[in-house]
């Protein structure tokens, strides 16, 4: 049997995450370029399984897949003078195509705006083309100059991001409303509470009109943002000739939306739910929902494993990823290495289970008990509980870790909520003294009869800080 792995406390946290990364396989980190990862094959299975969750949301909404190229000529990259500035130093330059020096240079995607919109200037052309709403899932690539940590800051990144184009501002409003159901949704089945704040203006994405942030707490008490959404407005529409021929017969520009989100979700989902055994899956993404563990004893060996045999099919059949744990290890190792993966539900087979004609089963999260051999409808049922547990923990704890203050108070931990009279230098001189970052107004947004916690004008509103990854 293993050794038990560190336990995930605040100081220990990242000794622990790049720990846990290794043991369960996720991926390895020795490929030669830093921050590029190796996706091993159950690691790549989660992430395959949370895409499959939000490419139900996409179409439940009525967007449509593309798939759009890695290069993004140079030309393309400078029509949005914001968004070169946001960019431009974290940029991958292609010059060279062999010995040729490229007539002009290419970069790979940082993020797909300058790729999708010239596009989708040819595509658009009338009000009866309108909403445009697409998304795919792709790799993107930014010089990160920060440590790097597996899934939450890597140089290439497995990505979504959805794009949409509106008749109106109110429409793509509806589209930003219509963004945050999808994430509450896409969240839930992945057990992560999360909080929504929209970021401030010395914060929000290069060339957006606004940002809003999706954010989770980790148990280093810092914030990490796993989505993103922006409202463009036109400020990509007009520089890319993104127009319409309305109902009128008049010409007019597009308004516009994004919604990103990127493998760092694994990584929440890792940090968040994870303890000193190992990982702790939400049955919605676990690439095996039960495995059995036969209990051998002399004399059974055959008829406990012909019994663990015809329960993995009955658990197969009633749409349960199953895996049957053969191999020639003790009980207690297979015990081991299952936790630390974080399979949801483990079924034990003994001698004893064979004669009362019930089995053993155990879920990730502690919870022991026996159920009847011919009840194995019921292992939907606890994984729907366990779900359900592993949510509401992890919610107890975002909520117990939010700090509504009146006042600067350097000792605070978590997410801090302070009166602010929304001036950029007070909010500049919160992150500073309490040396945290914004994460912005809380949405939806909460009244403020409080005084600003650093000038002492009247509050028009809180504004949330953390530290953050």
């Amino acid at each position: 049997m293993g050794e038990e792995v560190l336990k995930p406390t605040k100081e220990k946290f990242d000794e622990w995450y790049n720990e846990i990364v290794e043991k369960a396989d996720l991926c390895d980190k020795r490929y030669p370029i830093k921050g590029m990862n190796v996706w091993k094959p159950y690691g790549w299975k989660l992430m395959q399984n949370i895409d499959k969750l939000i490419r139900e949301e996409m179409e439940r909404t009525n967007h449509q897949e593309v798939c759009f190229p890695l290069l993004i000529p140079e030309s393309f990259f400078k029509k949005e003078e914001e968004h070169i500035k946001g960019f431009s130093s974290e940029v991958y330059w292609v010059t060279h195509a062999g010995k040729n020096e490229l007539e002009e240079r290419l970069l790979l995607r940082p993020t797909s705006e300058t790729a999708l919109y010239p596009l989708f200037s040819l595509w658009i052309r009338s009000h009866a083309d309108l909403p445009l709403k697409t998304f795919q899932i792709v790799n993107t690539f930014r010089y990160e100059t920060k440590m790097t940590k597996a899934f939450i800051r890597v140089r290439e990144i497995h990505f979504f991001e959805a794009h949409t184009c509106h008749e109106s501002f109110e429409d793509a409003e509806k589209q930003i409303r219509e963004d945050l159901e999808i994430a509450k949704r896409f969240f839930r089945k992945l057990c992560i509470p999360f909080i929504i704040s929209k970021r401030p203006d010395w914060d929000k994405f290069a060339g957006a009109f606004y940002s809003i942030g999706l954010d989770v707490l980790m148990p280093s008490m810092k914030t990490l943002q796993v989505g993103s959404i922006h409202q463009y407005k036109q400020n990509f529409s007009i520089p890319f000739e993104i127009k319409f021929e309305g109902k009128d017969g008049k010409h007019y520009y597009c308004h516009q939306t994004t919604y990103g989100m990127s493998e760092r979700v694994l990584g929440a989902i890792i940090g968040i739910h994870g303890d000193e055994r190992g990982l702790k899956i939400p049955s919605s993404i676990a690439p095996i929902k039960v495995v059995i563990i036969p209990i051998i004893f002399k004399g059974w060996e055959e008829k406990i494993l012909e019994e663990c045999k015809k329960l993995k099919k009955e658990i197969e059949e009633i749409g349960l990823t199953c895996f049957l744990d053969a191999r020639d290890k003790t009980p207690g190792s297979k015990f081991y290495d299952w936790e630390l993966k974080g399979v949801p539900l483990r079924v034990e087979v003994g001698p004893k289970d064979l004669e009362n004609k019930m089995i053993t089963i155990s879920l990730r999260d502690g919870i022991k008990k026996k159920i009847k051999r011919d009840e194995i409808e019921k292992l939907k049922d606890e994984l729907k509980e366990y779900d359900e547990r592993i949510y509401k923990k992890a919610e107890e704890f975002l909520h117990k870790n939010i700090h509504v203050l009146k006042e600067i108070c350097k000792d605070a931990e978590g997410i801090v909520e302070l009166p602010w009279c929304g001036k950029e230098e007070c909010g500049k001189e919160m992150e500073e003294r309490m040396d945290m970052k914004s994460l912005g107004i809380p949405l939806p947004e909460k009244e403020c009869n409080e005084k600003c916690a650093i000038c002492s004008d009247k509050a028009t509103t809180w504004l949330r800080l953390a530290r953050t990854y």
